[in-house]
């Protein structure tokens, strides 16, 4: 049965070790055991507003650059905001953030403009923090995984 549903994965990806991370955020998405969920990782620089539009749920990634998310995901905020602010309230997401030092203020930014756009935040974030940690990777396989069997299954 294939229920046509999208999940978009907008994840900057600056280094290998934020390659891996997103890859496994893809992976999980794509998982064989999810059917009828098409997964799309498009980097911030380049997502649209219709990605948005046509798409059912959304994973945010991003770095912590300075306490603060990546310029590229902020770009990404800035173009996406008014054209989806009302067409996509309570657009079910989750965020994964690579943080060298704790993410909390990369947290906080990007709950603000969550906010704002009145998406529901359907996880707890992923703090990928510290020294790269193979557990990061298992982190954001499960993480894509059980937003695409959430957003199968309808519970989200």
């Amino acid at each position: 049965m294939t229920s046509g549903k999208r999940l978009l994965v907008v994840a900057h990806v600056p280094s290998d070790n934020t390659r891996r991370l997103a890859e496994a955020v893809m992976r999980g998405a794509c998982n064989p055991d999810v059917e009828g969920i098409q997964s799309l990782h498009i980097p911030p620089l380049l997502a649209t507003a219709d990605d948005v539009l046509t798409a059912d749920a959304i994973i945010l990634g991003t770095t912590e650059n300075l306490g603060y998310m990546s310029g590229a995901l902020k770009d990404f905020f800035d173009r996406i905001y008014y054209p989806c602010l009302e067409l996509k309230q309570g657009l079910p997401c989750a965020m994964y953030i690579r943080a060298g030092n704790d993410g909390t203020g990369t947290k906080r930014a990007i709950d603000t403009i969550l906010t704002g756009l009145r998406w529901r935040q359907v996880q707890e974030p992923i703090i990928c923090k510290g020294d790269f940690q193979p557990e990061f990777i298992d982190q954001c396989e499960e993480l894509g995984l059980a937003m695409a069997a959430s957003l199968e299954a309808g519970i989200i």
